[in-house]
């Protein structure tokens, strides 16, 4: 088994319950008991998947969440949170995690989380495969690599993170179309979920702020009052 998790959790019996239900998949499980091991761990190892718990000793979850993207924008992370914790919920996914699991939880959905990931990461990985021939989209000034995940902007290369790269990616797959928030939390996120639309809001917000010229006038991501965002016709885009 050369596929491998960490978990950076502090009970014990989640982890030794987690390594055993693992091996069913053919994964291996790597721990940390407390925040700054196991942000070390994730920086220094190859992880198919981070599961985090919020409530750690030392560094908490978010801190740790926050430490792993700005080193690896693409590493898939998975929240355990506790029900009375749903303003750190909210700002997780806003930090990038890809999903999260409230505690108490059954083995046996967190199993199903955990295939949920691996599923939606396997799919983008095959769709980036699939895509070759598409692996530039080119806007004026704009460009985006979909294979190197890379952005340029008027030769500037701008620095995203793993959700605003795919919600631009989202867009720009698709001009002119309306987006709803429950569609782009479908999409980029994997769930639907209407109580988090203000992740989305504060995502095209942070996008916006890197692409546009003007973010309160935006030219690239349009706000389709009523509905939600689009990316801009072709043809605004060659006037």
């Amino acid at each position: 088994m050369n596929k491998k998790m960490l978990i950076i959790e502090d009970d014990p019996d989640i982890i030794d319950l987690l390594k055993i239900h693992l091996k069913d998949i053919e994964f291996s499980l790597d721990s940390a008991r407390n925040g700054e091991q196991g942000l070390e761990k994730a920086l220094k190892n190859d992880y198919e998947l981070v599961i985090l718990d919020l409530m750690l000793p030392g560094l908490d979850g978010l801190e740790v969440c926050r430490g792993i993207r700005e080193k690896k924008k693409t590493l898939p992370i998975l929240m355990l949170t506790a029900k009375a914790e749903e303003f750190d919920k909210v700002l997780g996914l806003e930090l990038g995690a890809d999903d999260y699991i409230t505690k108490p939880f059954s083995i046996r959905e967190l199993m199903a989380r955990i295939k949920a990931v691996l599923r939606r990461i396997s799919a983008l990985r095959e769709n980036g495969k699939n895509r070759q021939e598409d692996k530039e989209l080119v806007f004026d000034q704009l460009s985006i690599n979909l294979a190197k995940r890379k952005v340029i902007l008027n030769n500037n290369s701008i620095d995203l993170t793993a959700k605003e790269f795919d919600l631009l990616v989202t867009f720009a797959s698709n001009p002119g179309r309306a987006f709803t928030r429950e569609n782009l939390l479908n999409t980029v996120w994997g769930y639907q979920f209407s109580g988090y639309d203000h992740t989305v809001n504060s995502h095209i917000n942070r996008l916006r702020a890197k692409i546009e010229k003007d973010p309160s006038n935006p030219r690239y991501i349009k706000t389709v009052w009523g509905v939600g965002y689009k990316f801009a016709e072709l043809e605004d885009l060659e006037r």
